[in-house]
């Protein structure tokens, strides 16, 4: 018991040591959200995201025209079909309400997958910029969620979003 209380003093003694001898630790924070918002980069991913899944929302608003026509067909000529042809225009219906749902579910999770990918390139671009800023500016750390406070004179999210911006205009 006493070589631990020993031993943990001994520890806690060597941690402390730069801190009490006067060594200056250099603190940064980012705010990853704002500069992911405000950056280029995610402004045309978003861009060319959207023109990518332009068409599968076209081709999802045909197929809904589509299942609405047959409904209503189906329901303002349902008296004078014969019960094979109502039956036969029911079951399309069915068929296309299900093939409605399966491809907008294949497009919510593509679109997802598609946003998840495009995040995860831009925050890792972030991560290069925030290590050379800490690396170029003497930082020893650099905070980014979970700060209760962020004065503006540790806050570096303007400078990595220069330097996105300039990184963006050299593409």
């Amino acid at each position: 018991m006493r070589q631990t209380t020993h031993l943990i003093g001994v520890l806690l003694g060597a941690l402390s040591l730069p801190l009490s001898a006067g060594a200056d630790i250099r603190i940064g924070y980012l705010d990853v959200t704002r500069v992911a918002e405000e950056s280029p980069q995610y402004q045309a991913a978003r861009r060319a995201l959207q023109g990518e899944l332009e068409r599968r929302e076209n081709d999802l608003r045909k197929m809904a025209e589509q299942l609405k026509g047959r409904e209503d067909k189906l329901q303002r000529n349902a008296s004078v079909m014969s019960d094979a042809e109502a039956k036969k225009v029911e079951r399309e219906v069915v068929s296309l309400r299900r093939k409605l749902q399966n491809s907008r579910d294949e497009y919510r999770d593509e679109l997802s997958l598609r946003q998840n990918e495009e995040r995860a390139k831009l925050l890792r671009q972030v991560a290069e910029v925030v290590k050379a800023i800490g690396k170029e500016e003497g930082f020893d750390l650099i905070l980014t969620e979970g700060v209760a406070y962020a004065g503006r004179n540790v806050d570096i999210s303007d400078r990595v979003l220069l330097r996105l911006k300039q990184g963006f205009r050299s593409r």
